[in-house]
């Protein structure tokens, strides 16, 4: 079992000449990794332990073609250790314990291993539980790769045991440099500005760049020099997105905070990332929705209708053109006089509703549809607003233990100022009647 584990990992030479383009241009050293400076320049923490053989098992999250495989390669190739690629997709515990038992014996026989887990956020919790003991005793390094945040993705215990280093999403100009390398060893026949194009488009990915380069390598002819149009053929560019992942929540946030500072620009930018990547245009309705009572309320009452009117308008004409009344409503939201006073208000409420007693509805407020109700007290007192002069009684509407709280308070901004006159005239009006004797006439 174990021979077959580390058969592999013992061949010597690089991929073959036939091997895809990414994979020919792996970087075999430190020194060869483009980006990922904050971990690997000379001096840091993480090239310190990989060059004085001290690897701590870790979690080397990042976005999709940052070098996550080959950084985990080259660690093994630097501390001699068998290299074993695990796939969290396709292994299940009885391999994970396999595996780990070849591992046990290795270690034995003076042999370290390194078992790299791709896509570890895969991995259910039985699956992530199996790693621990062999983590513990030292019989693995685990090296685990993963696009989504760990802190939700990995259990606590395992990222008790490891260490998680970030990588960033390569510049432009790294993957140009990569670029360049293999044009260089390659004598691909493109330009400069053919190059900075499809770094552009590979969005930080080197893997990408490189497949799109080779693509429009095969796509033209010997001995000709590649056109735009040949590597926009060969591009099919993948916004950077996940409707499951982390980065669904950091663009709804982006947005949501782009409406709350009134930056229409950047609120446009960030609805079209979602939309152009195949986000559900309903979900986006539904956060304009709330962002017009959260964010807007009664500084504007009309955004609350705009956001309900942009998606009746999505769901009658669909898409592509339903993306304009979306559009339409980021712009006036964004444009909108902003208050969280109806937030704030009924988040307070809701804390006194769990943090305090529950009393029962005051009996001068209760219906008494019975006679029973009214001899016991349903309804005596009640003053009916209508019949008074200003309209408003001097009943107490709280229970007495909240007598005289305030919940809601109003901003002297847009709509929402004449909203708070109106509220604290009425204040003033019932402090008043209640001031004076009470008139019978009015009773």
């Amino acid at each position: 079992m174990s021979g077959s584990l580390f058969e592999e990992d013992e061949k010597p030479g690089g991929p073959p000449p036939d091997a895809p383009l990414a994979d020919r241009m792996r970087p075999q050293s430190l020194d060869e990794i483009v980006g990922q400076g904050h971990l690997l320049d000379p001096g840091k923490p993480l090239r310190t332990a990989i060059e004085r053989d001290q690897v701590p098992s870790m979690i080397l999250w990042g976005p999709p073609g940052v070098g996550k495989t080959t950084l985990a390669q080259i660690i093994a190739k630097m501390t001699k250790s068998s290299f074993v690629p695990f796939s969290a997709v396709l292994a299940g515990i009885k391999e994970i314990k396999e595996i780990m038992a070849a591992a046990e014996r290795a270690r034995r026989l003076g042999r370290r291993t390194i078992i790299f887990v791709d896509e570890i956020h895969r991995f259910n919790k039985a699956q992530q539980d199996a790693f621990l003991p062999h983590v513990e005793r030292a019989n693995i390094t685990l090296i685990g790769a993963t696009t989504e945040n760990p802190s939700f993705e990995v259990i606590s215990a395992l990222l008790s045991r490891t260490r998680v280093f970030v990588l960033d999403a390569l510049t432009d100009g790294d993957v140009l440099t990569l670029l360049q390398r293999a044009v260089s060893r390659e004598k691909f026949n493109i330009d400069e500005e053919s190059m900075k194009g499809i770094a552009t488009i590979a969005n930080g990915d080197a893997r990408t760049a490189l497949n799109i380069l080779e693509l429009a390598v095969q796509g033209t002819a010997p001995g000709k020099p590649i056109t735009k149009e040949t590597i926009e053929q060969a591009s099919q560019r993948t916004l950077l997105y996940d409707k499951a992942g982390e980065e669904h929540y950091n663009i709804i946030s982006a947005l949501h905070k782009s409406l709350r500072n009134s930056d229409a620009d950047a609120a446009l930018y960030w609805l079209a990332r979602m939309l152009e990547a195949g986000e559900d245009p309903l979900y986006v309705a539904r956060r304009l929705v709330r962002f017009a009572s959260e964010d807007i309320g009664l500084a504007d009452p009309r955004a609350l209708r705009v956001a309900l009117d942009a998606k009746d308008a999505f769901n009658f004409i669909g898409l592509p053109e339903g993306k304009l009344a979306l559009a339409q409503c980021v712009i006036y939201l964004a444009a909108a006089p902003k208050s969280n006073s109806v937030y704030t208000a009924y988040d307070a409420v809701v804390s006194d509703v769990e943090n305090t007693r529950n009393d029962p509805v005051p009996l001068h407020i209760r219906n008494a549809p019975t006679r029973l109700m009214k001899n016991i007290g349903y309804g005596k007192g009640y003053q009916y607003a209508h019949d008074l002069e200003d309209k408003v009684a001097d009943m107490d509407c709280l229970p007495d233990s909240l007598k005289g709280r305030k919940f809601y308070h109003g901003q002297d901004i847009g709509e929402e100022a004449e909203v708070k006159r109106r509220l604290d005239e009425a204040a003033t009006k019932k402090k008043a009647r209640k001031a004076n004797t009470r008139n019978p006439k009015d009773s």
